[in-house]
């Protein structure tokens, strides 16, 4: 039971690979069909109405209570994007907003994928090729570094992208994920309200004072 795994992921390209390179005794996966539904301040009514958020409850089998959970980690694999962002907040409003104990008690996370690829594809010949596989900008420059003689560098754009063998390597027995965990003293509601709630000023203002654009960075030839 302690390994037993579910991964809700969006859209069937990312659910085709992480289905293909499961284990199939311990991990199961629930396959989004596209956004959920802002469940911000409506009552349980919507989970039985909603197909997805139904499916999902039977799927966790929760109706009732944790007692009868049947996986012991929820990991929410979202593309690394604004959209997978949206996804992912959207479904920890679902759980907050319904069923606040699974992350009181640490069954819900986030998968952590690469976002790049580098290696060094000339030392294939001579049976040297080496493969590294990065989940920020600072790995990428240090693989860089590392392999030299302008390596091959590929960006993951989603989850779709990375091949069934690849993933088998991100959910495997050194799988990197986050949990989703509340800080001593934070109210639930008070936080669904401020970040899914109305669109007050005061949000708005949050979210100027806190906007970061990424772009990718263009590497130096070696």
């Amino acid at each position: 039971m302690n390994e037993s795994t579910i991964f809700i992921t969006e859209g069937d390209s990312a659910s085709g690979s992480i289905t293909k390179s499961r284990n199939v005794e311990t991990q199961a996966v629930f396959s989004l069909r596209g956004k959920p539904l802002n469940c911000f301040g409506l009552t349980k009514k919507v989970v039985y109405e909603n197909e997805e958020f139904n499916l999902l409850q039977h799927a966790l089998n929760i109706e009732d209570g944790m007692e009868g959970l049947r996986f012991n980690n929820i990991v929410i694999a979202t593309d690394a994007d604004v959209d997978g962002m949206h996804i992912r907040l959207l479904l920890m409003t679902f759980f907050l907003q319904f069923f606040p104990d699974l992350v009181k008690h640490e069954k819900v996370y986030v998968l952590d994928t690469p976002l790049f690829r580098v290696r060094n594809l000339p030392a294939r010949q001579a049976g040297k090729q080496e493969t590294i596989y990065c989940y920020s900008e600072e790995e990428k420059t240090a693989a860089i570094k590392k392999l030299g003689s302008k390596p091959e560098i590929t960006r993951f754009k989603g989850l779709g992208e990375i091949s069934p063998d690849e993933f088998s390597r991100f959910i495997g027995p050194d799988m990197r994920k986050q949990l989703m965990r509340l800080e001593q003293g934070d109210h639930i509601q008070h936080l669904l309200e401020y970040y899914m709630g109305k669109n007050t000023m005061e949000r708005q203002e949050f979210i100027i004072a806190n906007l970061k654009i990424e772009v990718d960075k263009v590497e130096e030839p070696v």
